[in-house]
Order: C-alpha cells, then structure tokens, then sequence
C-alpha cells in the first residue's frame, strides 16, 4: 500500500491503473476508523488497483499539490487524472461503488 522507493508518487498515478490514494494523519480519529475498510477494500480489489496511504504529516508537498484541506480524504487516479475525491469518512460500499466503473476487467 505504499510506494517502493523505486516508483515516484507522480508516475504511479500517471498509470493506467486505478489508483485510489489515502491521505492520511496518524493522529486523525476518522482515519483510524479508515485503516481497516481501506485495507479490506485494498484485499477485495486485488491487483486491479492500487491503493496507497500518503501521510500528510510526513508528505506536506504532496498534501499541498492536492489541495487536502481534512483529513482523511480519498482520491481516485487514473492516467494522472482525478477521477473522484472525497474528505471524510468514506463506507466500503461507496468506494466499490466508485471505484469499480474505473477498473479493467
């Protein structure tokens, strides 16, 4: 769920892959309740998307380049487009519902 080291933020994102990024804080309430629907719908989704965790505390460029104002909130990327975004608390249910129109089959 996060980069290798090898990838740049910027490239994965440019994939024709999904890619749904959580921008997160570790001291963030609503993110700890996140963590478990993100890992569950990361495990459902498999290999056809890419789910990646960017803590906004350790990653303050990133935070500012994608304007995140809360926290959490969710971004969907494909091709380097954002598809959807979402601050908040986000149902397993809404992120298949968002996400699966996106996916190849």
């Amino acid at each position: 769920m996060s980069t290798n080291g090898r990838e740049s933020f910027s490239d994965i994102i440019k994939g024709d892959k999904p890619v749904l990024v959580d921008f997160y804080a570790d001291w963030c309430g609503p993110c700890k309740m996140m963590a478990p629907v993100i890992q569950e719908f990361s495990r459902e989704m498999g290999d056809k998307v890419r789910v990646l965790k960017v803590d906004v505390d350790r990653n303050p460029a990133a935070a500012r380049a994608y304007n995140i104002q809360g926290v959490p909130t969710m971004i969907l990327f494909r091709n380097g487009k954002i598809l959807w975004r979402e601050a908040g608390v986000v149902p397993a249910h809404v992120l298949r519902q968002v996400v699966t129109p996106h996916v190849d089959r």
